[in-house]
């Protein structure tokens, strides 16, 4: 899945930003049943391959998730010495005025863009897609070179900012 943000604002170009999304990452991961088995987050985006243990609804997660993020987002970008505050928010406001569901800021465009992963092949294309994102946006060489990535956690490096993505070695029960 493909989580957005609004006007594909280019926030998570600071740590303090993507901190706040790898950190409620764990939380899910921790608290609220979510696997990981692929993530790379770029500037403006989140892609995921992901599902959910049961109880969990994945809907159900992803909705906290980005409920949750939206809110310390909006908080840190207030807080932060961010030159680009007043434009940020605006953005956000902006996009709340057109929606039913947020009173003051819309962060994350409205669904996720989730495909449903029945196969193993096609499976894999998608984890070399999600990880070839950032070498394709020029920003990094090779693929595990890009810090908020799950490549790295393939590559058996260290260095891993999540390390609770679980890497595909066996066939596994559907993902979306």
């Amino acid at each position: 899945m493909t989580l957005t943000l609004v006007g594909w604002v280019d926030l998570f170009t600071k740590k303090c930003y993507n901190d706040i999304v790898v950190n409620s990452l764990r939380f899910c991961i921790k608290n609220k049943g979510l696997n990981i088995y692929a993530f790379c987050l770029m500037t403006n985006h989140l892609h995921l391959i992901a599902n959910t243990n049961h109880p969990e609804e994945l809907k159900d997660t992803i909705r906290d998730f980005k409920k949750f993020t939206s809110k310390q987002l909006v908080t840190s970008i207030q807080e932060e010495k961010e030159s680009r505050r007043s434009w940020i928010l605006n953005m956000f406001a902006y996009s709340a005025r057109n929606s039913k569901k947020h009173k003051n800021f819309q962060v994350w465009q409205a669904g996720n863009h989730a495909i449903e992963l029945f196969t193993l092949d096609f499976t894999w294309n998608k984890v070399h897609y999600i990880h070839q994102n950032p070498v394709k946006a020029g920003f990094v060489n090779s693929p595990d070179e890009w810090r908020y990535s799950s490549a790295s956690n393939y590559f058996d490096k260290k260095d891993c900012v999540l390390d609770e993505v679980v890497c595909l070695s066996q066939p596994m029960r559907t993902i979306k």
